[in-house]
């Protein structure tokens, strides 16, 4: 028995009852600037990480955001990042407040490496929205031999 399905979305109703020129065109002019967007879509930091003997490299897009709204914490193999950010908008019309936009957001993105990370040694860079991340790979020490007495 083949049928048709279609996606349920209690809104429906509510998008189609335009009694002021419809909820798109007011949404609209609500939406957030550009560099503010991965958090309107709901979308994660987006990331890179390559590897070689000596070290691990992290690159991740966070744009439109601030070295000091950046956080990284290292601890064993776990690396977490969280970027934090308020803004503020405001257009005036002489005196008059025409429209203010107050926005806050997070970003965050935890993940674990195969290796222990050198913490003391680890360095941090951010330009042009990308955040690059050098984490060297702490030294094994040597399997120990054990006597049996």
């Amino acid at each position: 028995m083949a049928g048709n399905l279609t996606r349920y979305s209690p809104f429906n109703d509510i998008a189609r009852f335009e009694p002021f020129g419809g909820i798109e065109d007011m949404l609209r002019e609500f939406r957030l600037t550009p560099s503010l967007q991965a958090f309107e879509n709901g979308q994660g930091m987006k990331m890179d990480v390559s590897e070689n003997e000596q070290a691990y490299t992290v690159k991740a897009d966070i744009p439109g955001m601030k070295k000091d709204d950046i956080k990284i914490d290292i601890d064993g193999k776990q690396v977490s990042i969280v970027a934090e950010t308020s803004q503020f908008k405001e257009q005036k019309d002489g005196e008059t407040v025409v429209r203010s936009e107050r926005f806050s957001g997070r970003l965050y993105r935890g993940f674990s490496l195969g290796h222990e990370i050198d913490a003391a040694h680890a360095v941090a860079k951010y330009q042009d929205g990308v955040l690059e991340l050098t984490l060297p790979k702490k030294a094994r020490n040597g399997a120990k031999k054990l006597t049996i007495s």
